[in-house]
């Protein structure tokens, strides 16, 4: 899906389909994005206890397949927010 929020102007899309090829099968939607904000920004939402490594793996694999460089991976399942939310980066 995609949006457009119409005061900022931002391209936002919503549960983005990346493709997924490994060796000669592919499948159209091998992974689903929670945001792609601008075709740059990766968002991927999370409530969970504490964030671990397999989410920031999945957050660098959306990076990779998406072309994105930057991504935010936000758990919302803290006390507060800024505790929640870690930077990933691909190739910066």
């Amino acid at each position: 899906m995609f949006y457009e929020l119409k005061k900022s102007g931002l391209k936002v899309e919503k549960q983005k389909p990346l493709p997924l090829v490994y060796e000669e099968v592919k499948l159209e939607i091998g992974y689903r994005v929670d945001l792609i904000i601008e075709n740059k920004v990766v968002l991927e939402i999370k409530s969970v206890e504490a964030l671990n490594d397999v989410q920031l793996a999945q957050v660098l694999t959306y990076l990779k397949l998406s072309n994105c460089k930057l991504g935010l991976l936000i758990n919302f399942n803290v006390t507060l927010i800024k505790n929640g939310i870690r930077r990933v980066v691909n190739n910066l």
